[in-house]
């Protein structure tokens, strides 16, 4: 089974953030909860269905991920887009995407 992690936007501000092993939203994807089994992929629907519900997030899925020597690399470009920024200058504080992450 491939690894897997929850993420989502936060209804607030539309950031990409991760769910971490403390059940907090993070907004960096080295800090999210890895499902390495299906039990785990469950647990995290289910989380993620509340936090939805909680209204604290919206467009909650599990994605899939890759460790490569102790870093996270989403297997999707479009998470990858999602884990680093986005690919122009987009809100205070958020630097655009490091280009070597987002490769392909």
């Amino acid at each position: 089974m491939v690894d897997k992690v929850l993420t989502a936007n936060r209804l607030t501000d539309g950031i990409a953030v991760w769910l971490d092993a403390n059940g907090k939203w993070s907004t960096s994807l080295q800090d999210a909860l890895v499902a390495r089994h299906n039990e785990a992929v469950e647990a995290l629907e289910a989380i993620g269905k509340k936090s939805y519900a909680d209204n604290e997030v919206v467009d909650v899925a599990v994605v899939e991920v890759q460790e490569t020597n102790g870093v996270l690399w989403p297997l999707r470009l479009r998470e990858r887009i999602r884990a680093q920024g986005p690919t122009m200058e987009y809100a205070p504080g958020y630097a655009p995407a490091d280009p070597e992450f987002i490769a392909v």
